[in-house]
């Protein structure tokens, strides 16, 4: 039986004891996580060591990412939001570099778990809250008071604002989170498909071209989510920071 669930799985590798009764594992999700990290480290520093006048492919590639990300938080955020590029660049690079890691055969998606797309969302909502206090004080509250207003609607438009906020992170963490889970145990399911048609005989093997081209196709748009679905949280992100450099309505 194809499993595809089974993909999601995660699996301790060195376990780390029970302190105040809390299990700790050093675990193949944060193993991936872990290379990930390195990869894009080794990746940036291998390719921007030169820093030449004319840059080769990888320079060019380091230079593009950079100029990417960058022209999104000054069209989402102004150039004052150009403070927070570090934070977005490596949740971009970190989400881009993790979706398609995710795509290679027998790998792990770290960003199908809802905990690390949750964990990388109240980062950003953390950010919003403690930095729109230590900069505007009691004013960033006017973020969840509209102006122009009538006073009768007032007490309703807060409570609508405040949901509003609250509801950002579980947004942000649900979609890229519920994007990369479909999209593999689609993928996973027609490829459990081929696997059965062609196990049945000579008939079978003519089957199985149907799955065969829609697992081609699901690969293709796959990996067309999986940048989409980076450009979004950055994307989301810088809106989300400009609420903090600039709270009012």
């Amino acid at each position: 039986m194809i499993d595809p669930i089974h993909q999601f799985q995660i699996h301790k590798i060195v376990e780390l004891g029970q302190p105040g009764g809390i299990e700790l594992a050093f675990t193949n999700s944060a193993a991936f996580m872990f290379g990930i990290v390195a990869l894009v480290f080794f990746f940036l520093t291998f390719a921007t060591r030169g820093r030449t006048l004319v840059p080769g492919r990888l320079q060019s590639l380091a230079e593009l990412s950079y100029e990417f990300v960058a022209n999104t938080v000054r069209s989402s955020a102004g150039n004052e939001g150009m403070k927070f590029f570090p934070l977005v660049f490596s949740l971009f690079i970190f989400v881009l570099t993790a979706n398609f890691v995710g795509m290679i055969p027998y790998a792990f998606t770290v960003t199908s778990h809802l905990i690390v797309t949750a964990a990388l969302a109240l980062l950003v909502i953390l950010t919003v809250i403690i930095y729109g206090f230590v900069r505007h004080g009691t004013h960033f509250l006017h973020l969840f008071v509209p102006s122009g207003v009538p006073a009768f609607l007032l007490p309703f438009m807060v409570v609508i604002e405040v949901i509003s906020f609250l509801s950002r992170p579980i947004s942000l963490s649900l979609r890229l989170f519920a994007n990369m889970l479909a999209g593999h145990i689609a993928m996973k399911v027609f490829a459990g498909f081929i696997v059965m048609m062609t196990a049945s005989g000579v008939a079978g093997w003519f089957g199985a071209v149907l799955p065969l081209a829609m697992v081609v196709a699901l690969t293709a748009l796959e990996f067309l989510v999986a940048a989409l679905q980076a450009y979004v949280f950055a994307v989301l992100t810088c809106i989300y920071l400009n609420d903090a450099l600039h709270p009012g309505h």
